[in-house]
């Protein structure tokens, strides 16, 4: 249903939806933690890639049940869900190893300072969007946090180019899938049949990874809760809050808003793995935390939204 929004209302409304995408990004951050705790020996690539397999076939199921009408609408928009699944299924299978290779705070802060610039180029591409004040400024601020928390914790020192563009590939393909999926659900085309068919498409991509490796590792030890968690809460429950946030705020200011997730995963490895925060990486928190309430309080829907 398309909705009229007015005037007064528009800034409440742009708020819920960044608020959306804070809290899926706060379930992110609960992704290199949970990890931890997988059956040794288990390659990254097949852990992060199990999520997408279980958690993506929901988001499809899901998307059907709906009742929001189909993702796409001719040629242009079925090649852009198929870019979309492509973009989604590359994610786990660049970001995990990628992490692996050049460290969890490494890998994590560059793949986030990379989304935000290539989701800022793309949709300029895709919807004509030019970047506002707000949120060059709260990009900045939200960047230097982050370096700020690579600096401050126990990203140690090593450098692996691989590792590094694993990173940025990862970065590049989060920001991608933003972008399509901000520019079909601002046609009209629901959240829910939108994100469905793009993590249907990346799950059944992802799925020789499975195959290959076989399901033995999911039944032991810790493995079941480890899927249970990155299948239901970290993909499932997450983009389906990140995909109705795209109702309202931009891809440009979606993924500098998820730049949440290392703050949150600091705080996870802080309090659950015993891990020891310097001050820089407290005050990378605090100029984190403050540039997203910046930018979250900032936001303002579109005069028409698509519910």
């Amino acid at each position: 249903m398309s909705t009229s929004t007015a005037e007064t209302s528009v800034p409440s409304a742009g708020s819920a939806g960044a608020l959306c995408v804070l809290a899926a990004a706060a379930l992110w951050g609960s992704t290199g933690t949970i990890s931890t705790f997988a059956p040794a020996g288990v390659s990254p690539t097949v852990v992060g890639s199990s999520g997408l397999a279980v958690g993506g076939l929901l988001l499809y199921l899901t998307g059907r049940l709906a009742g929001a009408g189909p993702a796409a609408r001719g040629r242009r928009e079925y090649l852009l869900v198929a870019l979309g699944a492509g973009t989604v299924a590359g994610y786990p299978l660049t970001f995990f190893p990628a992490v692996a290779r050049a460290g969890v705070a490494p890998g994590t802060v560059i793949m986030l300072c990379c989304a935000p610039v290539c989701a800022g180029l793309f949709d300029w591409l895709l919807r004509r969007h030019r970047p506002q004040r707000r949120w060059l400024i709260a990009t900045a601020g939200c960047l230097a946090g982050a370096v700020l928390l690579a600096v401050g914790g126990d990203a140690g020192a090593r450098i692996d180019p691989l590792g590094i563009a694993l990173a940025v590939a990862a970065g590049a393909s989060y920001a991608a899938y933003t972008a399509v999926a901000g520019l079909l659900i601002s046609r009209g085309r629901g959240s829910a049949p939108v994100t469905g068919a793009m993590f249907g498409g990346g799950a059944l991509l992802v799925l020789p990874v499975q195959l290959a490796a076989g399901p033995a590792w999911m039944l032991h030890g810790h493995g079941p809760l480890v899927v249970a968690h990155l299948a239901l809460v970290t993909t499932f429950l997450a983009y389906v809050l990140y995909g109705r946030g795209l109702r309202t705020v931009t891809a440009a200011v979606a993924t500098t808003l998820a730049l949440a997730e290392p703050a949150v995963a600091t705080v996870l490895g802080v309090v659950v793995l015993h891990e020891r925060l310097a001050v820089a990486g407290w005050v990378g928190e605090a100029l984190l935390a403050a540039a997203l309430l910046l930018l979250a309080l900032g936001q303002r829907a579109p005069a028409s939204t698509a519910r």
